[in-house]
């Protein structure tokens, strides 16, 4: 169990940050992930949506089958 810094905001995790842009990718092989798979990441992950999000966009991962229509 750890904390990081992202962005302003201190998170509680049970990973290293480093861990965490492991499993993204480990998820999102060809850099796409549906929109329902990176919801469960972010509770599996203990991450808000949103803080998952910037990450997914840190990484330069699209999400695909976005449940509001957005993407």
């Amino acid at each position: 169990m750890g904390y990081f810094l992202y962005k302003r905001f201190v998170i509680e995790v049970l990973m290293s940050q480093e861990d965490i842009k492991a499993r993204i990718k480990a998820v999102a092989p060809e850099g796409k992930i549906a929109c329902a798979a990176a919801f469960r990441l972010a509770e599996e992950l203990g991450l808000s949506r949103k803080d998952l999000g910037e990450m997914l966009n840190e990484l330069k991962i699209k999400i695909m089958h976005c449940q509001l229509g957005c993407f």
